[in-house]
């Protein structure tokens, strides 16, 4: 968690919107880092009022009233009024800084009051719970420049696959890989964050808006994920993959088990292709799977089996509709002859009536 070692309260200046006001730019200085905030006055009220709130009783410090200078120096836009308010709110966070009970300083709205950055270092010694509300928001921006890295490097490595360079596009794939490994550990973190940020007392609906910012975030790490492990084996994607990525005839002879210029079949082969158990052979490197380790060609043939069951689900999920408009018709058929049986019991009916009509007409007559 980043210790403050200092506060400064050293200007400020008049804003006009959205109405007129004053800010104060409060610096902090820590261990490693030092930033800056701006904070109105009413701010710091909130923060007091916060303060007796969560931590059970009033500040070591009071805080300045708004208009405690004003008999004595008239306007209270005067610079006077400014500057020695400006130096009662700096003693006042630095009563609480140096306060010996540490409830104070170590509170989440302090803390969110001075926007307390921790980055990965510092969220992951903290066991994910010392993010602020804006410190989070900071983590996951950066994280989503990380991701955007990763695409850039995936960007490369196809671009050197296309000018067929090897050893570039598989360098470029492993800092990809190192990459988005970093990524998903500071995803973690961000999600431990939010269990501490509940715990603080952010409220439900922006603990689920952060949710989902985190659940997006690892979807695109596991898309990233699925395209890392394997090496790009088109260059734009034209034609049918066989014309893409044309086997080579020493892995065609390899794969069938004849060896080439042999006749007796069509396309040169002596015998016919025949699936044989037990046969040990030897296994072919290809353009796909030289530049990967054991761990990436496994992670290849995950992905491979995985696009398998996709397409079999599209096809299963075609077949269910298939089925649907069968089943259908099929019932569509069955009404459509009940209504002609019983048209055809009609016509009988009536054809009957007919005869016995004729006949007593016939009768008549």
């Amino acid at each position: 968690m980043t210790i403050i070692q200092a506060i400064h309260i050293r200007g400020y200046e008049d804003r006009p919107d959205p109405t007129p006001h004053t800010v104060y730019r409060i610096e902090i200085q820590a261990s490693v880092r030092s930033w800056q905030m701006w904070r109105r006055y009413s701010e710091f009220a909130d923060l007091h009022v916060e303060l007796t709130k969560s931590c059970g009783g009033a500040p070591p410090a009071p805080l300045p009233p708004k208009n405690s200078f004003s008999f004595l120096r008239g306007s209270k836009t005067s610079p006077a009024l400014l500057e020695e308010r400006r130096a009662a709110l700096e003693q006042y966070l630095r009563a609480i800084l140096a306060a010996r009970d540490d409830v104070w300083r170590e509170s989440f709205a302090f803390r969110d009051f001075l926007g307390v950055p921790v980055g990965k270092q510092d969220a992951a010694g903290a066991g994910g719970g010392g993010f602020t509300a804006s410190s989070w928001l900071d983590e996951h921006q950066d994280v989503q420049a990380r991701v955007r890295d990763v695409r850039a490097d995936i960007n490369r490595r196809d671009a050197l696959s296309d000018a067929r360079d090897i050893s570039g596009s598989h360098q470029a794939n492993v800092q990809a890989k190192k990459k988005l490994a970093g990524i998903l550990t500071r995803v973690g973190t961000l999600e431990d964050g939010l269990k501490g940020l509940g715990l603080s007392g952010m409220s439900e609906g922006e603990l689920q808006r952060r949710t989902d910012m985190v659940a997006r975030l690892r979807d695109d790490c596991e898309k990233l994920a699925k395209i890392v492990t394997a090496t790009r084996t088109t260059s734009r994607g034209i034609g049918t993959a066989a014309e893409r990525n044309p086997a080579l005839a020493t892995d065609r002879d390899a794969l069938l088990g004849s060896p080439p210029g042999s006749s007796g079949m069509p396309g040169g082969f002596s015998r016919p292709v025949a699936r044989v158990f037990g046969q040990k052979v030897e296994p072919v490197e290809t353009e796909q799977t030289r530049p990967l380790d054991d761990q990436g060609l496994l992670q290849l043939q995950q992905t491979q089996i995985d696009q398998q069951d996709t397409h079999l689900a599209q096809l299963s999920t075609i077949l269910q509709r298939q089925k649907g408009l069968g089943l259908a018709i099929h019932q569509e058929i069955k009404e459509q002859n009940e209504e002609l049986d019983a048209l055809t019991s009609e016509v009988d009916h009536v054809g009957v009536k007919l005869t016995k009509a004729k006949r007593d007409l016939n009768r008549l007559g």
